[in-house]
């Protein structure tokens, strides 16, 4: 089931090439870029010119559009589809079944009646930041922006960029809390300073914008 990855600049510690799992349903593009160490796995799809980055997780029926860029660690859970032209930085998180749309305003036909083709739209994406997260069976309406370490809670749809750090829930989805790299929702311990429960790393709120203290 390991095979090697086409692209000659994907190298692995050592100057090796680069090694990869891809389970015999899933298909997987030619031209696709699959770092080191990542899975794809059954019924899971990867289109042209996707790239993921290294030890990426791929799971079952997965849809991964065309065009697409992963960073490394990130996962992506049974039956999500993130279509084209959505980004996604290191260590992001694809709950099950989540959508990453790409149609500011979607119809099969045109005002004549014919069918819409590939030229008759522009797909727009959703960016995800680094170490954000998307639960299971949320919705991100392109184009958004998902900050980093952001989390969606399952079943969300959201409509408007998130905040980095920013807890989200609800339709249309709404910031309800702060949370860390840790993903546990911070504490207010005084009027704009916030602290994390699990690594006791410190934040502070300034005008709607959460920032670490020590960055």
């Amino acid at each position: 089931m390991a095979r090697v990855n086409a692209d000659p600049n994907a190298r692995a510690a050592g100057d090796a090439p680069a090694a990869y799992r891809v389970a015999e349903s899933a298909d997987v593009a030619a031209d696709a870029v699959i770092g080191d160490g990542s899975s794809i796995w059954h019924l899971a799809q990867l289109r042209e010119g996707a790239h993921l980055g290294r030890n990426c997780i791929i799971g079952r029926g997965a849809y991964v559009g065309a065009g697409v860029r992963m960073g490394d660690n990130c996962k992506v859970q049974n039956y999500a589809l993130v279509y084209e032209p959505a980004t996604l930085g290191d260590g992001v998180f694809i709950g099950p079944a989540v959508v990453l749309t790409n149609d500011t305003y979607p119809r099969a036909i045109g005002p004549d009646g014919t069918l819409k083709g590939a030229d008759d739209w522009e797909a727009v994406g959703v960016t995800i930041e680094t170490g954000a997260s998307i639960g299971a069976r949320a919705v991100c309406v392109a184009p958004v922006t998902i900050g980093r370490w952001a989390t969606v809670a399952a079943g969300a749809v959201v409509v408007r960029d998130v905040p980095a750090f920013a807890l989200v829930a609800g339709v249309p989805a709404r910031r309800i809390g702060w949370v860390g790299e840790a993903g546990v929702p911070l504490t207010e311990d005084a009027p704009g300073r916030w602290t994390c429960p699990r690594t006791g790393r410190h934040y502070t709120e300034t005008e709607g914008v959460l920032s670490l203290e020590d960055e």
